[in-house]
């Protein structure tokens, strides 16, 4: 489980095919403070293990499933990407929860200057639609962020000054695929909503 609060900016230092799956090597330092091989580590949204360790970065894995459903397919050597280590229990919730487990790939449509931010307009898959809501939670890339307002096939958000420097979200152009995570309690919710609607329907 994550915050969607960005511990740092990685960088793909090498990917390497194995089978129909990649090893990837990310180069980073805060994100290493306490991690060990076996921990989880969320890479641009994605909850990864790491396979690989040592002073200056890290090696995960990443197999079909994962590159099919995801952008990490897209990367390449020099990529920054979101890090985000594991919450503990003891930490402060300052985002919102996140799995790292992502539910579609959105496509950045157009991105604006707004103030000393930027307004962010996303086209999502439309499966996705009834999960997002203004004003709650979205994870792009892994980082939480906020709906400012729903539009046809897709959102608007508006990025703050500190979210542009401090994740890849700085670097986001038209066209630029993103992974997406819909807020975990909407998730749920729908799904019990369903479930309450074929039981009414079947008695």
């Amino acid at each position: 489980m994550f915050t969607g609060l960005i511990e740092e900016l990685g960088t793909i230092e090498a990917i390497e095919a194995r089978g129909a799956g990649r090893r990837i090597r990310v180069g980073a330092s805060a994100v290493l403070a306490d991690a060990r091989v076996g921990d989880s580590l969320s890479i641009d949204g994605c909850c990864l293990t790491l396979v690989e360790r040592d002073a200056r970065g890290f090696a995960v894995e990443a197999v079909p499933e994962t590159l099919a459903r995801t952008t990490l397919g897209d990367r390449v050597s020099g990529d920054r990407v979101n890090l985000e280590r594991a919450l503990r229990v003891d930490q402060r919730l300052g985002g919102h929860l996140v799995q790292g487990h992502v539910d579609g790939v959105g496509v950045v449509r157009a991105v604006a200057a707004e103030g000393e931010g930027s307004r962010l307009t996303l086209d999502f898959p439309g499966a996705l639609a009834r999960f997002v809501a203004e004003k709650g939670s979205l994870a792009v890339d892994g980082v939480s962020l906020t709906v400012a307002r729903e539009i046809t096939g897709g959102c608007e958000i508006a990025l703050i000054p500190h979210t542009l420097q401090h994740t890849t979200a700085g670097g986001y152009g038209p066209g630029r695929r993103v992974n997406l995570e819909v807020d975990l309690v909407a998730r749920y919710l729908a799904r019990l909503l369903d479930e309450s609607g074929a039981s009414r329907r079947t008695t």
